[in-house]
């Protein structure tokens, strides 16, 4: 089914047919959002629609929807690559904490080459990649016609897995390790969900100034190879969830100083014993919750080291801060500096062809899995 394109919504005389056009009204404008249309000729791209929540591998479909015309400020890309998020499982799912309006397309992250601007665009030429500004724009399609400050130029000269997967875990990462504890060379940091994303690129930028890490994950059948992979990207110690309970832990805090910042991605009893090894006045700041379990906070913990208990949602931080563009380009700098000097790469991926969506969501939705699928284009 290829859906129609309406850029004014004309009221009907009949209910029915007012219905069917707002309905088909409400299809485009999330499909391909867009401003004052310059007239181009309309075209169709192909998307990952979802239209109405629940298991992503019975409601998200392939299906052709038309691009709109581009409009004065909008420009037409085509999308590279665009990466399965937890986030955006959820919000498929419709669990997350913001929704969009159904039908929908999936994806809030991902990397797309310009095409065509419009006649007042300034900022933005054919042949830029871009990413998108926040959560929302739908990166699961082959095209796009979007508003010129809905997205952010990427450099061309990083590998293209990095760029797909810079928008969401290595922001979050950068400013949870800039944000809450002043940091400094010889310092520690302690995180659960280390093999993560977010894990993977707090390992990496940590290790890129000089910040110590004990990394936390679930024991697993091949625990040991993860073990090898986290440290060969910069972690310190990699160690067992359990392990956090033992006397080898005060081994370890014997050769590696007590983490001033501890990172939560999972919650529950993982939480728990993340802020026990805390120093005195540390932070522990949560930014995920797999286990889909309660931060459970003792009260010798608050009383006794004083310790803060904090909260981190990197699109929040994206709304707080857009009015001074340079907070979020001078982040995507320093981090496209770190990609360049080799010290930040994309996390573990599998790439997958947007026709073989269901295999790939599938995956994404598997237990202990490290490597991210990412859709290509």
């Amino acid at each position: 089914m290829l859906l129609p394109v309406f850029g004014v919504c004309m009221k009907s005389q009949r209910a029915g047919k007012g219905l069917l056009k707002r309905t088909r009204l409400l299809e485009n404008a999330l499909v391909c959002p867009f401003s004052i249309s310059s007239g181009r000729r309309a075209q169709a791209c192909q998307a990952l629609l979802f239209r109405k929540h629940g298991d992503p591998s019975q409601v998200v479909k392939l299906e052709d929807v038309n691009v709109p015309s581009l409009g004065v400020r909008d420009v037409l890309v085509k999308m590279l690559a665009a990466p399965i998020n937890p986030s955006d499982i959820n919000m498929i799912q419709g669990t997350y904490a913001i929704l969009p309006d159904l039908p929908a397309v999936g994806g809030n992250e991902g990397v797309a080459e310009v095409m065509e601007v419009g006649s007042q665009v300034k900022g933005l030429k054919v042949g830029d990649w871009v990413i998108p500004r926040d959560a929302g724009v739908g990166t699961w399609r082959t095209e796009a016609v979007l508003a010129e400050d809905a997205i952010i130029s990427l450099p061309n000269d990083i590998p293209l897995l990095c760029a797909a997967t810079l928008g969401v875990n290595p922001c979050t990462a950068f400013r949870m390790l800039s944000d809450f504890e002043d940091l400094k060379p010889g310092d520690c940091v302690i995180q659960n969900a280390a093999n993560s994303g977010v894990g993977q690129a707090v390992i990496q930028i940590a290790a890129a100034r000089g910040i110590n890490t004990i990394n936390v994950v679930r024991d697993r059948p091949h625990f040991t190879q993860l073990s090898h992979r986290l440290k060969a990207i910069g972690a310190t110690h990699v160690i067992k969830e359990e392990e956090l309970r033992r006397p080898e832990m005060k081994e370890l805090l014997k050769v590696c100083p007590k983490p001033k910042l501890a990172l939560n991605g999972v919650g529950g009893k993982s939480a728990t014993e993340l802020l026990r090894h805390l120093q005195f006045g540390g932070s522990m700041v949560t930014y995920g919750g797999m286990a889909k379990q309660p931060v459970t906070v003792p009260v010798s913990a608050l009383i006794f080291k004083d310790v803060k208990i904090r909260g981190f949602w990197v699109t929040q931080w994206k709304k707080d801060h857009s009015a001074d563009a340079r907070m979020f380009r001078g982040m995507l700098d320093d981090l496209c500096d770190l990609i360049r000097r080799g010290k930040l790469t994309a996390p573990a991926c599998t790439e997958v062809g947007l026709g073989d969506y269901s295999k790939a969501l599938n995956m994404a939705m598997q237990p202990f899995t490290s490597a991210k699928q990412v859709l290509i284009m």
